[in-house]
Parts: C-alpha cells; sequence; structure tokens
C-alpha cells in the first residue's frame, strides 16, 4: 500500500507561512511531504527544511516525494514534540516558520495493519510509531473501568463514555478484545439505538478516543506550543491545522496566552507581573477550508486552520 495524504489547507497554510527563499523553516508532521513540497520548491540558497514525522513509513514517502530538494531538507525520525530540541541539537537557534497539520493520515487510516479504522476488521493498534509499545489493545484491555471512561468521556466527547467503559470492561472478562470489529460490537451495544444514527458511526468518537491516549496527541501538543512559539525567529509564523475541537481548544488558547501574558487582575492600572507578547494572533477567525475542497476530500471537513506571528 503506497502512503497517501491529500494536503488539506494546502494553499492557505502555505501563504500564511509567507515563506523567505532563504528562511527556516520546520514542518513537524512531514506525513507524506504534500506541505512540505511546497515549502521546499520556494527555498533557495541558504533556505532549509527540516522534516519530523514520527512514522517511518511517512518518512520513507516524503524522502521519494521531495528527492529533487533533498538538498536543503532534513529529515527526522521523531515528535513534533521534540522537534525544537532535536532542533537545537543540530544548531538551530530559530526558525522562520513551523507548520503542523495534526490529522491522521489517509495512509494511516486506510491501512488495515495499522488499526486506526472501525472500517476494517484488523488488530487493535493506533501507533503512530512502531517503535512504541503501548497499543490500542493493551488501553482496552487493561486500562481500569475508571480510565476508560475518563478518555472516550474528555477525548471522545462522548456522552456514553461510562457506558461504553462498562460495556469493554465486562466483555474482556470473557476474553481479550483482539480486533476492531470486535471493540465496534461492544461499543454499538452501549449506544441507545435511537441514538446511533445521530453523529456518524458509534465507534468514532471512542476510536479517536483511544488514538489520542495512545499517542499522546494533546499532550505532546500542549508541550510542543510552549517550546515552538519563542523557537520563531522575529516575524516567523507558526500555522496549525487541526481537525477536532480539543486541538483546537490548544491551540486558540496557546496564542491568546502568547499574545496577551499578563497575569494582573484587570483593576491593575499597569502591568506589574512583568509578562510580555511574544507576537500576535493572525487569525481572529480560523481559516476553513473552501466549498470545493471539502467537496474533493471528505476529511478536510473539519479542518481548521490558526496562525500565530513572533513579534
Amino acid at each position: 500500500m503506497t502512503f497517501s495524504h491529500r494536503s488539506v489547507l494546502l494553499d492557505e497554510s502555505i501563504a500564511g507561512l509567507q515563506i523567505k527563499p532563504e528562511g527556516i523553516y520546520m514542518d513537524g508532521t512531514l506525513g507524506g511531504g504534500g506541505h512540505a513540497l511546497e515549502v521546499a520548491r520556494r527555498l533557495k540558497g541558504k533556505g532549509r527544511l527540516y522534516g519530523i514525522d514520527r512514522d517511518e513509513e511517512a518518512l520513507h514517502a516524503a524522502k521519494e516525494r521531495l528527492k529533487e530538494h533533498e538538498d536543503r531538507v532534513t529529515f527526522i525520525r521523531d515528535t513534533f514534540e521534540n522537534g525544537v530540541l532535536r532542533l537545537r541539537e543540530t544548531g538551530v537557534s530559530g526558525v522562520d516558520g513551523i507548520l503542523l497539520d495534526l490529522g491522521v493520515s489517509s495512509y494511516q487510516l486506510d491501512n488495515p495493519e495499522r488499526g486506526f479504522s472501525y472500517n476494517q476488521d484488523t488488530a487493535l493498534d493506533m501507533r503512530m510509531d512502531q517503535r512504541q509499545s503501548l497499543t490500542a489493545k493493551q488501553i482496552v484491555n487493561e486500562y481500569s473501568r475508571e480510565e476508560l471512561a475518563r478518555i472516550i468521556s474528555e477525548y471522545g466527547e462522548d456522552k456514553f463514555a461510562r457506558n461504553i467503559a462498562k460495556h469493554i470492561e465486562e466483555a474482556r472478562k470473557q476474553a481479550p478484545i483482539e480486533t476492531t470489529f470486535q471493540l465496534n460490537e461492544i461499543i454499538k451495544a452501549a449506544i441507545p439505538t435511537k441514538m446511533r444514527a445521530e453523529g456518524g458511526h458509534p465507534s468514532k468518537r471512542t476510536f479517536q478516543a483511544i488514538r489520542i491516549e495512545c499517542n499522546r496527541e494533546l499532550e505532546g501538543l500542549r508541550n510542543a506550543l510552549e517550546e515552538m512559539i519563542p523557537f520563531l525567529n522575529p516575524g516567523g509564523r507558526i500555522c496549525i491545522i487541526t481537525f477536532h475541537s480539543l486541538e483546537d481548544r490548544i491551540v486558540k488558547s496557546a496564542f491568546k496566552m502568547q499574545e496577551n501574558p499578563c497575569t494582573c487582575p484587570p483593576e491593575f492600572p499597569v502591568c506589574v507581573c512583568g509578562k510580555k507578547p511574544l507576537g500576535k494572533v493572525i487569525t481572529r477567525k480560523p481559516i476553513l477550508p473552501s466549498k470545493e475542497e471539502m467537496a474533493k476530500n471528505s476529511r478536510a471537513k473539519s479542518a481548521k486552520l490558526r496562525i500565530f506571528e513572533r513579534g
């Protein structure tokens, strides 16, 4: 199976970066290299792109796609959470732009071996990095009922979280839950019949929650933003594409806080906390895909792009 991923909000994010031909850029979610290719095409001279991904298959695909620009691209296998650390190790002290596309690639979703999709019967896995030990199967079979209820409620925003966790606990007492379709049936049984028709596939929210937990997605994003925004050079921009409300809230909050970090009470006549803004939010409202893009790519429908510029 070839690695394919249709880059969402491609033109909008490349425009948002305001690429300087001799600038230094980080693509923290390299994937198949769609966004990275457009960045690399605009670089010349000392311009450099650092492409980061934890998925080995994604890196192989991106290297192939970016072959004609390989002299100005450095590939790094790691999480974007460690991106700033890895660039500092190579002697980079700041970058002119950072791009994060937080969507799971079409390849990962559609490849049965990866165990991300509730539409294909396969072993529960969901690891974005195959070197990682924790899998979806372990989460489903080893987490306590309370822990499962919490992550399905918080990360899946599913109002039936407690009942789903209860059904998982009861099912695994009989035998380990091994596959995606086994989990589908358990989730289906936990949701009232009349509610199953609402909001798409009944497993959608639970699978999202397990995937987020398995890959530490939200924790990694929070940690990354703390490092990345200060790592931007003056005038540098960070463009982040999110695909669900949890990610979007984290990004929106981090940008807002870096624009107005003052913690002084409103009644104080002047700021005494000493916290200075790091820049400004460019997107007061997120940029959304066009109707044409959503018609061509159904996975673009929930995408939102937010941009922050370093002062």
